[in-house]
């Protein structure tokens, strides 16, 4: 066995919403047998439980109150890391209109970036700890603050209508130009492709050529 068949690798997907991000690193996860992690269910599911509990994204002393009883474990589910909050796993719930109105409010706020900074990063020991040959993390930060060294970080671009006409075929109703702009204009770790990252317009790409892409890419560095 060489030393690059125990190599474990970290993939760092970004871009904004309905860029191709969830439906590349699942298709890659499965090729490369690394273990998904889809980090925006992470702020659905801390937006569905603060705003169960009453919480607004405007009061930041409520916020910090209400996460120090929210206890984040990890489920593996195939290849796929899901969170779980004190016995609860996230369903459809996390994809409700007031969970698509508020997610990028509360994932704007510092003291909620904080609370899951150290858990994301923790995923990759999850993935090694079960025996993944890799992870591959996808969100708006993964490849500038969770994981700035990762073997491998691409942010992934396409047009505004493509990516409203992707959700409206998901039958999703999110606000993709607000919650674009509430990303990229918050202080604290805005959505942008960080210097270093390999930047991928998914635009005119099908999903097998963007899949494929980056594919290559993974093989180049497991080499």
């Amino acid at each position: 066995m060489s030393d690059n068949d125990d190599r474990f690798l970290i993939v760092a997907i970004d871009g904004g919403a309905a860029s191709g991000k969830s439906s590349t690193s699942r298709a890659l996860s499965e090729r490369f047998n690394f273990m998904h992690v889809d980090t925006g269910s992470f702020y659905r599911a801390v937006t569905f439980k603060l705003l169960e509990a009453g919480v607004s994204p405007d009061d930041e002393t409520a916020v910090a109150e209400a996460l120090a009883h929210l206890h984040p474990s990890t489920r593996i589910e195939g290849r796929s890391a899901r969170m779980e909050i004190d016995g609860w796993v996230p369903g459809e719930e996390i994809r409700s209109a007031p969970v698509n109105e508020n997610v990028s409010r509360f994932a704007a706020l510092p003291v909620v970036r904080r609370f899951l900074l150290d858990y994301q990063r923790g995923q990759a020991e999850v993935a090694r700890a079960n025996g993944f040959r890799g992870l591959v993390m996808e969100g708006r930060d993964i490849g500038s603050v969770i994981f700035p060294d990762a073997d491998l970080r691409i942010f992934l671009d396409a047009s505004p209508e493509a990516r409203a006409r992707r959700r409206a075929a998901e039958g999703q109703a999110d606000q993709i130009h607000e919650r674009d702009r509430l990303d990229r204009q918050r202080k604290t770790a805005p959505l942008h492709c960080p210097p270093g990252a390999i930047r991928v317009d998914t635009t005119e790409m099908t999903l097998e050529q963007v899949v494929d892409h980056i594919a290559n890419l993974v093989e180049a560095r497991l080499r």
